[in-house]
């Protein structure tokens, strides 16, 4: 038997580490552009096809985690992912980056199916070790903006992506040296948490549905958009790469510290009542953060962030209580490819809102789509809370 703290504590490594990886271009992109002789606007799209992958990867590795091994597939994770952040390092040409932050996109789609079926399978608590596992993914992205600012500054974009790779890598090495393949079966998480009248399970998938597309799509938006954001409106405190990553890096650690509060609260009411007053946090925020610069946009950005990351804990928490054991990745397949496909598309939509009008026009639109998250929360139905529902 494995140790169920030993799991999690690599499960929550590599939800830092997924985050960590798909955001070290948003941030690098900066320094890149001069580099590569190309504009923000230009090279930024070269990331999308690798959010995509995030996302429809999520399909088969949710599939490969059911019915093979999640023990294999997180094995097959980190080294994966190192790699192709190593390679990333590498590249000469725009070819070789897309093709290298596929890469990237392909191997981190394992994590969010399999991963978190393995924290729901190993969690006491479910709602804390979600909420902690939020935590991780937070600081993942939070340290993403701040390490890759310092050594972009220091020894280059190129180290940027190398150093964090190989760590990885190493990761992966001890992970698949003390975390065995286990037979499931019996496990004490096979049933459902809770669950919702029979008659009104249309309303949870469609509350789902919409809300995953709503904040996945706004979520990537924002920790693709923030680094050049600050590096805009933030000019009059500072124009250091790493500075403006510390900045960031502060910023998102109000959203690990909401994750962690919903992830509390949820385990003592339900998620309709937790729900509804956070899907009221992100549409006014966005609005604001249009026209506000300097310390101003440093606050709203803290209410941004908080909005985004606790809405996350909600839509993972609400696939864990309705679903069982057996069907677990899958279901959390089916949630991520949704969000990530929706949040692979939101990339070039930044850079081609940005091109428009900036970002007042970029962040006054996904202001209006967060207006989705409202009624999601009041489409979900009253749950039927009990120990173990069937």
């Amino acid at each position: 038997m494995n140790s169920p703290g030993r799991v999690i504590g690599f499960v929550n490594a590599a939800h830092f580490i997924d985050h960590y990886a798909m955001l070290i271009f948003a941030a690098a992109v900066i320094i890149m552009g001069p580099a590569l002789g190309m504009a923000y606007s230009e090279l930024l799209p070269y990331a999308t096809p690798g959010f995509i992958a995030f996302g429809a990867g999520s399909l088969l590795t949710g599939w490969l985690g059911d019915r093979w091994s999640r023990r294999h597939m997180m094995v097959i994770f980190f080294i994966g992912i190192g790699a192709s952040m190593v390679s990333v390092g590498f590249v000469q040409t725009p070819a070789q980056l897309g093709a290298a932050l596929l890469a990237i996109g392909i191997f981190a789609s394992i994590y969010h199916p399999v991963g978190t079926a393995m924290i729901v399978s190993y969690a006491d608590r479910l709602g804390r070790e979600m909420g902690l596992n939020g935590v991780w993914g937070n600081l993942g992205v939070a340290s993403s903006a701040l390490v890759t600012g310092v050594i972009g500054q220091y020894l280059g974009w190129r180290f940027a992506f190398i150093v964090p790779g190989v760590v990885t890598m190493l990761i992966g090495i001890a992970f698949a040296m003390t975390v065995i393949h286990e037979d499931r079966k019996g496990s004490k998480q096979a049933a459902a948490q809770a669950r919702v009248a029979k008659q009104d399970m249309w309303r949870v998938v469609l509350a789902l549905l919409i809300v995953v597309i709503a904040i996945s799509t706004t979520f990537n938006a924002v920790t693709v958009a923030l680094p050049k954001l600050f590096a805009e409106r933030l000019a009059d405190l500072t124009r250091s790469p790493a500075l403006l990553g510390v900045i960031a890096a502060c910023v998102y650690v109000f959203g690990a510290m909401t994750q962690y509060t919903i992830g509390r609260l949820l385990d003592h009411y339900s998620l309709k009542t937790v729900a509804l007053p956070l899907s009221f946090m992100l549409a006014p925020f966005l609005y604001l953060a249009a026209s506000l610069s300097n310390l101003p946009l440093i606050v709203v950005s803290i209410g941004i962030v908080m909005g985004a990351f606790g809405q996350v804990t909600v839509n993972d928490a609400m696939v864990g209580k309705y679903t069982t054991e057996e069907w677990r990745s899958r279901a959390y397949a089916v949630r991520y490819f949704v969000g990530f496909t929706a949040a692979g598309a939101s990339v070039g939509l930044v850079a081609w809102l940005y091109e428009q009008g900036g970002f007042v026009t970029m962040l006054h639109a996904f202001a209006a789509l967060c207006l989705l998250a409202i009624a999601a929360a009041i489409i979900l139905p009253r749950e039927i809370r009990t120990p173990a529902a069937a």
